[in-house]
């Protein structure tokens, strides 16, 4: 299992949460992308020694830039995306892994939004549902949970897409190539603890219209 790790200014969370991804007990290699931080999180990464490998951006480029430059490091069978921040928890990667061992599953995400609604702001809460209820419209999909973390595939499926994301449009841009390919999204419960912009939560009501936009684009023009 490779798991992608896109960091940038984590300073206060990135030991604990590569501590916790090291103790998941899966056979995996850890690609941290330090995309140009201004603290310490490079430093504390790098401190981790293998299965941690670090990669770095010496420009700020956003987490889809991160994320495409450890796709091509990237040499596990399966390829997750964990957060930095510990919104998410790593212990929760073993179940997700579980629909794998059917090998026609080739992308599983992990909904907050099972059994019901999880601890977030009102207008959260409201975006999310927005963005899974636009993405089920415009593909025919039923997920729940499109603009989650906890997304999974296939390496070779996520190498093939040729991904042009750099922010967080990352998300709907691996979900609309994904249902447009006809593949099926399987979803798997999650637990998820919301942070504050006062404690470094970085995406924002403009990266909610972005998400719109891409997934658009990308039913009708590509």
């Amino acid at each position: 299992m490779s798991i992608i790790v896109p960091a940038f200014n984590e300073e206060a969370t990135i030991r604990e949460a590569l501590e916790r991804v090291l103790a998941v007990p899966v056979s995996k290699e850890v690609l941290v992308v330090d995309d140009a931080s201004t603290d310490r999180t490079a430093e504390i990464a790098e401190s981790f020694g293998p299965p941690v490998r670090m990669l770095r951006q010496t420009v700020n480029q956003g987490k889809g830039s991160a994320i495409r430059l450890a796709l091509g490091e990237a040499h596990g069978e399966i390829v997750a995306i964990q957060d930095a921040d510990l919104e998410y928890f790593p212990e929760d990667l073993p179940s997700l892994l579980e629909p794998f061992r059917d090998r026609s599953v080739q992308v599983v995400y992990g909904t907050r939004f099972r059994p019901g609604r999880p601890r977030m702001r009102l207008a959260n809460y409201i975006a999310n549902r927005i963005l899974a209820a636009a993405t089920n419209l415009l593909f025919g999909a039923s997920i729940t949970d499109e603009a989650t973390c906890y997304k999974l595939f296939r390496r070779e499926l996520l190498q093939s897409f040729g991904l042009k994301c750099r922010r967080f449009e990352f998300c709907p841009e691996v979900t609309a190539r994904t249902l447009r390919r006809g593949i099926k999204i399987v979803e798997v419960p999650i637990r998820y603890q919301p942070r504050t912009a006062e404690e470094g939560k970085k995406i924002t009501w403009k990266d909610g219209f972005q998400a719109l936009w891409t997934l658009l684009r990308y039913r009708f023009r590509e």
